[in-house]
């Protein structure tokens, strides 16, 4: 009769060790997708000694945009395409103050620029409702710095002869100066039914 033939078996004693090394090998090399937020820069804490000041400013100065829950979006009063609303904002970011309906501005000297009118009483105002789609808050963020970098970027063509993104640091802050960002955020609110 035939002897019949052990099979060995497979050391797996190493198998787990290996495993755990894959595991943080693929952890440490992969890279995660991340969101990415709005660039914004928060105001200083307001020192609670300090009473509140009330500024009066005049309605054409403010660009009041909302939107509501239903992504619907109106300019000043005015229902309006997202499509347009960049078109828009650079009209109002851009006034000389000739037309009463655009905001008012001031001859300032500017290093590099020279004396030059800027609109420096200008505020959009951006207010959503609640139920506000997070797609739809973006897109309109988008549109408004959209709005604000092709004129800084148009302006330093004019000034420098390249591209905002290549200026230097004092240069870029000349431009700023110009076309200064001015978005104010005020509390989501709820209008009528929400979502």
């Amino acid at each position: 009769m035939k002897k019949e033939r052990e099979v060995q078996e497979i050391n797996a004693s190493s198998m787990a060790d290996i495993s755990f090394l894959l595991l943080v090998f693929f952890l440490v090399t992969t890279t995660m997708a991340t969101d990415e937020g709005l660039s914004r820069q928060l105001p200083p804490m307001k020192d609670p000694k300090t009473p509140d000041q009330i500024t009066d400013i005049k309605p054409r100065n403010i660009m009041e945009i909302l939107v509501n829950s239903n992504n619907d979006l109106m300019v000043n009063g005015e229902v309006m395409d997202v499509k347009q609303l960049k078109e828009e904002a650079k009209a109002f970011i851009s006034s000389d103050g000739s037309n009463e309906k655009l905001p008012e501005a001031e001859p300032v000297n500017i290093p590099y620029l020279g004396t030059t009118m800027v609109a420096t009483a200008h505020v959009i105002s951006l207010q959503n409702d609640r139920g506000t789609d997070y797609g739809r808050y973006i897109e309109v963020q988008n549109e408004l710095v959209a709005a604000y970098n092709e004129l800084r970027n148009a302006k330093s063509m004019s000034a420098f002869k390249k591209p905002y993104s290549e200026l230097d640091a004092d240069q870029q802050a000349a431009i700023r100066k110009a076309y200064p960002q001015a978005i104010s955020e005020a509390e989501p609110k709820t209008y009528g039914g929400g979502k």
